[in-house]
């Protein structure tokens, strides 16, 4: 492995990456940055979490003049979430250098957005559908642009921001270097690098090192009605430090975040139909620990660089093999290990035989969890945390009480209710909930083709609660600051009865008794 110190990067940024505790470059990182570095196009065939965004952050930030008050670098993003990750992580590079980075994205007020541009950032972090806003209004200056980066191109494509992007790129100077990533290389993808790149680089990262060894991968086979108790076991019995569920539709993401949080668990919810203030506050207060559960869809959790997260459930498997490696992807970070858990019905087996294959990958399958093992963890959580309050040693307003308990009560049975207030005691009740529409199982298309998600150029998605869950795609309303209009599908969702005869869901109130509370 190569350390950034042997490329030809400035001590500023060298320095910067250092502080951000980067040592060792990543495959996609080694062949990218010193090939960026001599100025040609490159075509890099990598997944989010392979290190890509500092692969093209480090040479763009590089060739960046803090002294030049002109937009100099353009990144565009599919999703108002991944623009804000790329940024904070390119200002934390160029921080040392003088660059700055703006995101721009829909949803965010755009008056506040060109106050932030008369500022002179040197490099734009946007969604194309907002970026076109600043464009015909001329407040953004394309003339001094001399790089652009297009990052999970395939996504974009999905998204229907094909057209869009063309229109951007037929725009800015001629005289620039492109550097365009994608997980999977449709023909469309093909078709707009070969229009608007010169002689790119093709630069790949290998799916032995894009499934990331260091996660443990595990599925259980539970009918769907019992997925939910399933969920709440494990997070007794294994007390992930932060978790990640990954449900199918927004209703679903709404109901399991409402479920998880009667039940006594720190959990919220994110997906497309939250404004921007909201979905800010909640990954704030996911990052700081303060809630240990997100509940999220694909598209609302594509691009987070999230830290620490130590366990990915999908509540709900993953509609096709690339999602289920960008969920995965979640956890197992800065060479941190991770577990990731999938819930299969019976009716899915198949579907997760393809996401193996894809994937060249086994998935281990393991048993139900008891309740029994749910209490036991629960007991064994309750009493770490015990030991570690005495470790902290900051019990002295504390001990005067505790004296005088030990004068009406033995210390053992003192303990022993310590432990019982502060484990949850799961509830052994069934639940009912809403079931999911049966997959459509399709087999892998071949390398190249994208994956299973795409049908024409317009990117249309095959599922339909996958569309409605694109996040981004109001960029395109918010031209005329318009809500989200890619949300509009979730309200016919909303509306729908459950399957099976059943009008109960585990949103409803009064399903679930509260647990004790920490």
């Amino acid at each position: 492995m190569k350390t950034f110190a042997e490329f030809e990067i400035s001590k500023e940024i060298l320095k910067a990456i250092t502080d951000m505790g980067f040592e060792e470059a990543t495959p996609i990182q080694q062949q990218t940055i010193p090939t960026a570095l001599e100025g040609k196009d490159v075509i890099g065939q990598a997944q989010t979490g392979t290190g890509k965004t500092a692969a093209f952050g480090i040479p763009l930030v590089e060739k960046a003049d803090s002294n030049n008050p002109q937009i100099q670098g353009l990144v565009l993003t599919p999703t108002r979430e991944l623009a804000m990750q790329v940024a904070e992580e390119l200002n934390k590079i160029g921080n040392i250098k003088g660059i700055r980075a703006l995101p721009i994205y829909g949803g965010q007020d755009i008056n506040r957005q060109m106050k932030a541009l008369k500022k002179n950032p040197q490099i734009i972090v946007a969604t194309p559908g907002r970026f076109m806003d600043h464009m015909r209004r001329k407040t953004v200056q394309l003339k001094g642009i001399n790089l652009v980066v297009l990052d999970e191109a395939d996504e974009m494509l999905n998204m229907g921001f094909v057209e869009d992007i063309e229109t951007i790129l037929k725009e800015v100077p001629t005289e620039r270097q492109t550097l365009l990533f994608s997980a999977t290389m449709p023909k469309p993808i093909q078709a707009l690098a070969h229009k608007f790149m010169s002689e790119p680089e093709f630069i790949a990262v290998k799916s032995s090192e894009i499934t990331v060894p260091n996660i443990v991968q595990e599925y259980i086979e539970v009918p769907e009605k019992q997925k939910f108790d399933v969920l709440c076991r494990l997070l007794d019995i294994q007390g992930p430090e932060l978790a990640i569920v990954f449900g199918r539709t927004k209703r679903r993401v709404d109901e399991l975040s409402e479920a998880l949080s009667k039940r006594g668990y720190g959990a919220e919810g994110i997906h497309g139909d939250l404004t921007q203030s909201k979905r800010d506050s909640v990954l704030r207060k996911f990052k700081e620990g303060t809630i240990e559960v997100l509940v999220a869809t694909d598209v609302a959790a594509r691009g987070l660089d999230i830290s620490g997260v130590t366990h990915v459930y999908n509540f709900d498997i993953p509609q096709d093999p690339e999602s289920y490696v960008h969920r995965v992807g979640r956890t197992g970070r800065a060479g941190n290990t991770g577990l990731a858990t999938t819930f299969v019905s019976p009716r899915e087996i198949s579907f997760l035989k393809t996401i193996e294959r894809v994937a060249k990958r086994k998935i281990d399958k393991k048993p139900i969890p008891s309740f029994a093992e749910a209490i036991e963890g629960q007991q064994r959580l309750a009493v770490e945390k015990l030991l570690q309050i005495v470790r902290e040693n900051s019990l002295k307003a504390y001990k005067a009480i505790a004296e005088q308990l030990l004068e009406e009560t033995d210390s053992v049975t003192l303990v022993s209710a310590a432990l019982k207030m502060m484990t949850k005691e799961p509830n052994t009740a069934a639940v009912m909930i809403t079931e999911e529409a049966p997959l459509r199982t399709k087999k892998p298309r071949p390398e190249g083709s994208g994956g299973g998600r795409h049908r024409s150029n317009k990117g249309r998605s095959d599922n339909k609660s996958d569309r409605n869950d694109r996040n981004d795609r109001n960029d395109r309303g918010d031209r005329n600051d318009r809500g989200d209009r890619n949300d509009r599908g979730d309200r016919n969702d909303r509306n729908k009865k459950p399957r099976g005869g059943s009008n109960e869901n585990f949103g409803n109130k009064g399903n679930f008794p509260k647990k004790k509370k920490k």
